[in-house]
């Protein structure tokens, strides 16, 4: 089933490089937590992250290994690339366990298995599911083994794309696409909230014409009225009123890829003050996507959206970008690089990052973003979106 999403020799491939990564850091394994990171490099596929779960590759074993919760196995066997004896499932009573079991107790005899637990072993430490427990466990478990913090070595191997990877962003883009229509069609004065929220739902999975979506790592938000200068809050039972800005950020998804996308729009006619942000972020995003080209850092794309809106008085701290691509709840980011101030990253071609300047002030904001690859000529916007303030 993973073949359908990539060839085996794409996976391997990672994995080949994984390894050339333990090779220089000198570690003799990797404990991969993050549900993205597990997907890149077995292809496992599932609603599980809930209970610990983990990718094991090392410098010497020739597959990764898979661990997680006994029924769980099957759906290792439907997703991931692996051989049968590379999927190590540990039994129910580990899960909340009266028994003093953990998870982690598996995953030290795996370990052991492999003839690495006495050697120098990664490990995610501040993935989202990697606890403080399974870190104490570990310890405990394996004595004579050296735990090094291994945070985004796998991460940054994602930053580049591959082909295929960016064939699934586009059609993610072509979901967001739908689903940003469905969102501004629905808002208007007396609607709920959640019926917005639904009616974008509903296209992030129906999709297009020719294929579905999969949930997408973040849901949509959309704050509204006095909100929206407080971005990431989601919907409510209030009812749109006229005069109220509202923002909508969301992303489809494809095979766990994703295009997010933010635009914002007005119900009623927007006061100047409004209008005038709208056409300042606009402004200074299409002045910071001029610049992107290989070789370029991504402090000085940045640095290109703050003096554009610096001609109008306003300053934005935050940064206003980040790598992206593949990703599980809680979000979609790579984790890795930032367009801001300081992040000497240099773009690559097939480097894919989410610009999303948005400006907040303290009686309203204005959101617009786009998804870009990095291509030999320079940025190339994934959606295509009219890129200007809408009204409702």
């Amino acid at each position: 089933m993973p073949q359908d999403v990539f060839p085996r020799s794409e996976y391997e491939s990672r994995v080949e490089r994984t390894k050339e990564r333990l090779h220089e850091r000198d570690l003799d394994a990797i404990v991969v937590s993050d549900p993205a990171n597990m997907n890149y490099l077995a292809g496992y596929d599932g609603w599980s992250f809930y209970v610990h779960q983990a990718v094991v590759v090392t410098r010497d074993y020739p597959e990764p290994v898979w661990v997680g919760r006994d029924m769980d196995r099957n759906g290792a066997r439907a997703t991931t690339w692996l051989a049968e004896e590379n999927m190590r499932a540990y039994s129910d009573d580990h899960v909340h366990s009266p028994y003093d079991l953990h998870p982690m107790d598996f995953l030290a005899d795996v370990l052991e298995d492999l003839e690495v637990d006495g050697g120098r072993i990664g490990l995610e430490m501040d993935a989202s599911y990697f606890t403080a427990k399974s870190y104490t466990r570990l310890q405990s478990q394996l004595p004579n083994a050296e735990f090094v913090d291994a945070d985004l070595l796998v991460n940054w191997l994602r930053i580049h794309k591959s082909d295929r990877e960016i064939a699934y962003m586009e059609e993610a883009a072509r979901i967001s696409e739908e689903a940003m229509l469905a969102g501004l069609d629905a808002i208007e004065a007396g609607v709920p909230e959640y019926e917005a929220a639904a009616a974008i739902y509903d296209r992030l999975v129906r999709g297009t014409d020719e294929y579905g979506g999969d949930y997408p790592a973040i849901v949509p938000l959309m704050p509204s009225g006095d909100h929206t200068g407080t971005p990431h809050l989601t919907w409510t039972d209030r009812e749109f009123e006229e005069g109220d800005p509202v923002l909508i950020e969301l992303s489809g998804c494809r095979h766990r890829y994703h295009s997010p996308l933010a635009r914002t729009t007005f119900v009623g006619d927007p006061p100047d003050a409004v209008q005038e942000t709208a056409d300042i972020v606009v402004e200074g995003i299409e002045a910071a996507l001029d610049v992107v080209e290989p070789g370029v850092t991504c402090e000085r794309v940045e640095r290109e959206w703050r003096e554009t809106i610096a001609k109008y008085g306003v300053e934005k701290e935050d940064r206003i970008g980040y790598s992206m691509g593949l990703g599980y709840p809680p979000d979609w980011g790579e984790h890795t690089a930032s367009i801001r101030p300081g992040d000497e990253t240099v773009m690559e071609e097939g480097m894919t990052f989410h610009m999303i300047p948005g400006l907040w002030e303290d009686e309203f904001g204005v959101e617009l973003s786009e998804t870009f690859r990095v291509t030999s000529t320079g940025a190339e916007t994934l959606a295509d979106f009219p890129r200007r303030l809408f009204t409702a």
